[in-house]
């Protein structure tokens, strides 16, 4: 299964952490911006091209003590169809490095539509007699509240392709509770209920390690029900964002993995990609800058896991 190739980089580096290419143009540094401005002007495909420099500048610098990217798909999309290109070269570029991809586009809906999207994330299409992989990535964020009809396409793909999701559960937003933490007449929140929908849904595609094809996003800055949905959902994996910008520690982190120190994979973005703004180094040195935050993170957490 998909992530057991995701759970097995984690093991071989020791590090449960994927960083969040989710690059404004305003974290791109000045000299990179200014050089593609002079050279196509004040465009959509100049902010795209300076984009792709950063990306590929972390990820050279990343590649061998990080597991994975999670690209966030609004980010390239605002840029049109130039930016929807540089989300492409991303993805080949991070996993020509053996990078694992996580696309983060929370996509859902229901039929041939829903095919369409996962096609093109994750599956393949047909052009004549040529069959074309159009993102090729490894994971894809999904909304599951359409039920079933929006999540068993994907879980086709999973199963023929050696694919992932990430079901929404519990986000690491503030308003999050306004829906997601509504109790049932059973009291069972919300949250819950999708997090069992997770384990039906990849119950039949657990690989090695104990894991299904279907993950859960469940977010850092609620660590209690972190921990309370680890115990619930032996068998689902974690994609957990809100670590560090959004004020998640590293000890309420521990609750999402389990005894092996596995199980859970940590976000960070704007930390790792603005570091150099952070620590005020030269702006020339933000890929080196950006090494130095991702092992801090990487420390900072796995102080408080066994990660075997």
């Amino acid at each position: 299964m998909s992530f057991d190739r995701l759970i097995e980089k984690i093991i071989e580096m020791k590090n449960p952490t994927v960083v969040g290419l989710d690059p404004k143009l305003e974290y791109v540094p000045e000299y990179i911006r200014s050089r593609h401005i002079q050279e196509t002007g004040e465009t959509l495909l100049s902010a795209s091209r300076a984009v792709l420099d950063f990306n590929k500048a972390i990820i050279d610098e990343i590649h061998d003590i990080v597991p994975a990217i999670k690209p966030q798909s609004a980010y390239y999309e605002m840029y049109g169809y130039y930016g929807v290109q540089t989300l492409a070269e991303t993805i080949s570029y991070a996993k020509s490095k053996g990078m694992f991809v996580i696309t983060d586009g929370k996509r859902n809906d229901i039929g041939a539509t829903m095919e369409a999207y996962t096609n093109a994330h994750l599956g393949e299409v047909t052009v004549g007699e040529t069959v074309i992989e159009p993102f090729s990535a490894d994971a894809l964020t999904v909304n599951g509240y359409l039920g079933t009809d929006g999540i068993e396409p994907l879980l086709k793909v999973c199963r023929e392709k050696d694919k992932g999701i990430y079901v929404l559960v519990k986000t690491s937003n503030k308003s999050s509770g306004e829906l997601q933490d509504r109790k049932l007449d059973d009291g069972t929140p919300i949250y819950a209920l999708m997090g069992d929908m997770c384990e039906k849904w990849g119950a039949d595609t657990v690989g090695k390690y104990g894991y299904s094809a279907v993950g859960a996003v469940v977010g850092a800055t609620y660590p209690e029900m972190l921990t309370e949905l680890r115990q619930r959902l032996p068998h689902t994996m974690f994609l957990v964002p809100g670590y560090g910008a959004q004020g998640g520690g590293a000890e309420g982190l521990k609750g999402g993995f389990d005894a092996n120190g596995l199980g859970a994979i940590v976000n960070s973005s704007r930390a790792v990609m603005c570091a150099y703004k952070k620590e005020g180094c030269d702006e020339k040195d933000f890929a080196k800058s950006a090494r130095r935050e991702v092992i801090r993170m990487r420390d900072d957490i796995t102080q408080y896991i066994n990660l075997k």
